[in-house]
Order: C-alpha cells, then sequence, then structure tokens
C-alpha cells in the first residue's frame, strides 16, 4: 500500500533547471518511480549534456530550451508541454542562480534585478503558467525549490539578494498553495542547505566560506542532488497527499542551531 504512493505510473513531470545538479537529480528520481520527464535549461549545452547522462542510464526525456525570465516563453513551454504529452501533472519549479559575496550596500541594480528575475519571478511564472491547465482539471503538484537560506541569513558570504528571492519563493508557494487547495493543485517547496552540485562547488574549496559553513551544519557535511531530489519525489507523489503549503527543509541539520 505504502509503496505504490510513491509510483508516477501514468503521470508527466516537468522540470526547469533540469540540465544538472538538483534538477538532473529530481528527473531521475520521478522517471524511477514511473513518470515521463521534461527537463528544460536555458543552456543549451547543459540542457543536452543532462539529456545525454540521462540517456545513458536508460532514462529517456523530452528537453526543452527555456529561459524562465522570459514570462511569454514560459507560458509557449506550458502550452507546448500539455500539448505533446497530453497533460503536465507535476512542475518542478527548480531553476535558480547564486551570485559571489556582494554587500548589500554596494550591490549593482542589475545583479540585484537578475537573482530575483531567476530565483522569484522565474517561479511565479513557471507556477502561474503550469498551473493554469493543472487548475482546469482539477489536479496537480508543484514543488518550488527554495533554501535554507529563505529562513536564515547566511555567513559569512553577503548576499541579501538570493536570501530575498528564498524568502519570497517561500512564502510565494504558502500563498498560491492557499488559493489553489480547494482546486486540486498541490504547492509545496524543499529547503536545501549548501548541496554538491556544480553551482555550489566553487564554495567547498574557499578556505574563507567552507570551515564555517562546517561549523554551523550539525552533521558536517553538506547534501548530495539525490537526497533532494528524494523530498521532490515525496512531495510530487499521493505519498504527500495531505500536504499543500508545507516547507521541507533538508538541510543537515543547519536551522537547528
Amino acid at each position: 500500500m505504502y509503496l505504490e504512493k510513491y509510483k508516477l505510473d501514468g503521470q508527466t513531470a516537468f522540470i526547469t533547471g533540469g540540465g544538472r545538479g538538483i534538477g538532473l537529480a529530481a528527473a531521475e528520481a520521478l522517471l524511477e518511480a514511473g513518470a515521463k520527464v521534461v527537463i528544460s535549461d536555458h543552456n543549451a549545452e547543459v540542457l543536452e549534456n543532462g539529456r545525454a547522462e540521462l540517456l545513458a542510464k536508460g532514462r529517456a526525456v523530452d528537453a526543452v530550451l527555456l529561459d524562465v525570465t522570459d514570462a511569454d516563453a514560459v507560458g509557449r513551454a506550458a502550452r507546448e508541454a500539455n500539448e505533446r504529452h497530453g497533460a503536465i501533472d507535476i512542475l518542478v519549479a527548480n531553476a535558480g542562480i547564486a551570485w559571489p559575496d556582494t554587500p548589500g550596500e554596494s550591490m549593482a541594480d542589475e545583479v540585484w534585478r537578475k537573482v530575483l528575475d531567476v530565483d522569484l519571478n522565474g517561479v511565479y511564472w513557471s507556477c502561474r503558467e503550469f498551473a493554469r491547465p493543472m487548475l482546469q482539471r482539477g489536479r496537480g503538484s508543484i514543488i518550488t525549490i527554495g533554501s535554507m537560506s529563505g529562513l536564515i541569513s547566511n555567513k559569512p558570504q553577503r548576499q541579501a539578494h538570493y536570501n530575498a528571492a528564498k524568502a519570497g519563493v517561500h512564502h510565494l508557494t504558502r500563498s498560491l498553495a492557499g488559493e489553489w487547495a480547494e482546486r486540486g493543485v498541490r504547492v509545496n517547496t524543499v529547503a536545501p542547505t549548501y548541496v554538491d552540485t556544480p553551482m555550489s562547488r566553487g564554495g567547498f574549496t574557499e578556505p574563507t566560506l567552507f570551515p564555517v559553513w562546517m561549523e554551523m551544519t550539525p552533521m558536517k557535511r553538506v547534501a548530495r542532488a539525490d537526497e533532494i531530489a528524494s523530498a521532490i519525489l515525496f512531495l510530487a507523489a499521493d505519498a504527500s497527499s495531505a500536504m499543500t503549503g508545507a516547507l521541507m527543509v533538508v538541510d543537515c541539520g543547519y536551522t537547528i542551531w
């Protein structure tokens, strides 16, 4: 009975930022559970490499080039994906960027706008466009990717833009979940710690950053992408059918202290 709740046979998922890292791991997890998967990325090389990696493991996926900061493009991608696959049942709004240490008092306007545009606006455009047909059908599961940085202010790096964007994702998730709960669409978020992905690895060799991160992490390690993907799978599946507006923190204990 219980393992059946994790099966996604007959469902189709769309993953933004699916060419590498957490997005690619989520694709593998959902494919293993029986879903068909469409991955997207703004970088054609990253997208193709991700598709090739899944294919090498015997997992075939559809791939779509997509810049989530372009609301019109997100709308087209949602319409085309639903037309091509019959229905998109699951959305993983994962696309995001980080930025090197940026003091708040000297942050350039374009840096602030870029991070907010990808990490918050892009999540909203994705939720809005993919939710419309879900709401018409009366079913769907949306998983946004927030961060522990939406709950705490990281140190020693200064990243007010990233922290603000991820806090926005968390409250956006709760807000949409409340609006859509009675209409059959669940919206939940995963808030990871530092994860062993291409986006984060630069900090692992930085002597001013990594020792501080580990000192503040009870488990004394970073998370793996598959550990975040496992949480995404849970929220995508019927195993979490009573959950909406939830914030799943997967942080190796970072926010305990």
